[in-house]
């Protein structure tokens, strides 16, 4: 072996203390929506598959794995046939998949009917796709589940991906988890499983409970200042829940995983890419004004800005439409955290006090939110700009088919006045329900729109109601995906 066999034993059991009878590191007792996914796909899978959850950096990926092998201990299975390891370690990287394999059954040699491997940061392992694939086909009793912080390592692994393993993308924290782990008092609110059962509320239903929805302000801008990083946004300080954002999540990712996975060597070139799209984050994206701004060619910045849709710290959006609609127009864009913005751009509890850049960090949370209940579903997100003087929409999702719209005015009162982009689209594409997501609380309810070809309406939704509903509905959709 590379390394003495001594040492690599007593990294393994570092990893499984659960193996010398100790419990498992102390856990956070609350469960994200993907833990149940996860959970079952380990106990019960649906189909045989290897399971990958992808997401960005401090995201909460190995405490979900970490949860996973706490509820396999709590249900009797052996404590040698649950495996843990990270291809973060230096050791690791070098011995490999089947060294650490090797040294797996060497450690604990009797035959189990179950095994169970759990693996962190599968993309520094070589050959990985390769080895799930055999693993898959030739290893019926093994269960394998991975971690990996970028999604173009499925992307590469085509060939053999495809059948081979179930794809979790986990997102940064919803506003509803946010409130359970900062253990923030909340309101009564009803259930709302999905926002379609608004169009049939009565105006008291709107006005009750946008009066308690009072309560969820506050919290709110909390969280779209200290952003969806479960344990950066436990931190009290603002400013070093910041800091550490910077330095753990978008530094290591820029100098570190550009460089280790993709042989990035313009690293300046690439954070100044970032940092341009950070001022311009819930924007269009205007390709040859940044060429021109930062001086870089348009591959270098197409290639650049592909990376980090890959490594989960952007979004993009097309515009909606079909062929050329699609290829001359430009791309959308949205951060991963409506913190991130503030956080690299130095702002602090200032974003507070932009009511156009708190708009657009609005719109970046309401994305996240829209893209992590709905993605599952297979379902194309865009934006729309038409109309007889070029309106636009800010996102619309199409499920199955039926497109949804969702307009954000985080603005006081709004009117049909304010919303010509959502009539118009919803005239020329016969739509007849849209949101928009408002700023105050009271500012709830349903509100016709003056179109023509077909009778439509929109519910006014204030946005840390949207986002709580949104949030709270992904738990329960998860819920009965994972019972049926």
């Amino acid at each position: 072996m590379i390394a003495p066999r001594a040492e690599l034993i007593a990294v393994l059991r570092q990893f499984n203390p659960w193996w010398d009878g100790n419990r498992v590191p102390e856990l956070p007792r609350w469960r994200r929506a993907a833990f149940r996914e996860v959970e079952s796909w380990l106990t019960a899978p649906p189909a045989p598959r290897a399971l990958l959850l992808s997401g960005v950096r401090q995201v909460g990926k190995t405490t979900i794995l970490l949860q996973a092998i706490e509820e396999l201990l709590a249900k009797g299975v052996p404590a040698t046939s649950i495996l843990y390891a990270t291809f973060d370690h230096p050791l690791l990287k070098l011995i490999g998949l089947d060294g650490l394999m090797r040294l797996w059954k060497e450690y604990e040699p009797s035959a189990r009917d179950i095994e169970y491997v759990l693996l962190d940061e599968i993309q520094y392992a070589k050959d990985w796709q390769t080895w799930i694939k055999h693993q898959v086909k030739f290893e019926p009793k093994r269960r394998i589940a991975v971690t990996g912080s970028a999604t173009p390592l499925v992307v590469e692994g085509q060939e053999s991906g495809p059948g081979r393993w179930h794809t979790v993308r986990l997102a940064p924290l919803s506003f509803y988890e946010f409130l359970q782990i900062k253990k923030f008092p909340t309101p009564k609110l009803p259930d709302v499983p999905s926002l379609r059962e608004l169009f049939s509320w009565t105006p008291a239903q709107f006005t009750r409970v946008g009066a308690l929805a009072a309560d969820l302000v506050g919290p709110f801008q909390d969280y779209l200042i200290r952003g969806g990083f479960p344990q950066i946004a436990q931190i009290e300080s603002i400013p070093l829940a910041q800091k550490l954002l910077r330095e753990d999540i978008v530094d290591k990712v820029l100098k570190r995983d550009m460089t280790a996975l993709y042989g990035v060597r313009r690293i300046l070139e690439l954070e100044q890419t970032f940092l341009y799209l950070c001022l311009h984050d819930g924007g269009l994206l205007d390709v040859q004004e940044l060429c021109r701004s930062l001086e870089v060619k348009k591959p270098t910045a197409m290639n650049f800005i592909e990376l980090l849709e890959h490594t989960h710290l952007i979004y993009r959006l097309r515009p909606f439409g079909y062929g050329k609609e699609i290829l001359r127009g430009k791309q959308k864009i949205f951060l991963a955290d409506s913190a991130i913005a503030p956080s690299v751009l130095l702002r602090g509890k200032a974003l507070l006090e932009d009511a156009a850049a708190l708009g657009l960090a609005v719109e970046t949370a309401l994305f996240k939110h829209v893209y992590t209940r709905y993605y599952a579903q297979s379902i194309g997100f865009s934006y729309w700009r038409g109309g007889p003087r070029g309106q636009e929409v800010d996102i619309i999702a199409d499920v199955n088919g039926l497109l949804v719209p969702f307009e954000v005015k985080h603005r006081a009162d709004v009117t049909t006045r304010m919303l010509s982009g959502l009539t118009s689209f919803c005239d020329e594409r016969r739509v007849s329900e849209g949101y928009v997501i408002t700023r105050d609380s009271d500012d709830f309810g349903l509100l016709p729109l003056p179109t023509t070809r077909v009778k439509a309406a929109a519910v006014k939704v204030p946005a840390p109601l949207a986002c709580y509903w949104l949030g709270r509905s992904e738990i329960f959709a998860t819920k009965l995906d994972m019972d049926t």
